[in-house]
């Protein structure tokens, strides 16, 4: 079995899609208000609006994505004007993570690993 998918609950799609869609360079084509897949792979990242407000930074939840290189990303989060929580840090297990806030506040890591 595999994780099929992740979805962010939000009240405003369109700003935190956007949000993802420059993280990644991903164009999706959508500016739908309800729901926008991100990221189509064998695990999806959409965002949705259930209709229910959502208190930001109200999960339990942390986002990990692998990068080639976390210190090029944190630069470039930098300069696109991301509230970075940790800078790069090397972790005792062998990766080295940059931690930065989405703007309904989940905590996202950039990491990678040593080759």
């Amino acid at each position: 079995m595999k994780i099929g998918e992740v979805c962010l609950q939000t009240n405003d799609v369109v700003r935190l899609a956007n949000f993802y869609k420059t993280l990644f360079n991903i164009d999706n084509g959508s500016d739908d208000k309800v729901h926008q897949f991100i990221i189509c792979e064998e695990t999806a990242l959409t965002v949705f609006n259930d209709g229910k407000p959502h208190a930001q930074n109200s999960q339990s939840i942390c986002l990990a994505f692998t990068a080639d290189d976390v210190d090029a990303e944190y630069e470039r989060l930098k300069s696109l004007g991301v509230k970075i929580n940790e800078p790069p840090t090397l972790r005792p297990w062998g990766a080295k993570n940059v931690s930065f806030f989405d703007p309904d506040g989940n905590l996202i890591i950039f990491r990678s690993f040593k080759k």
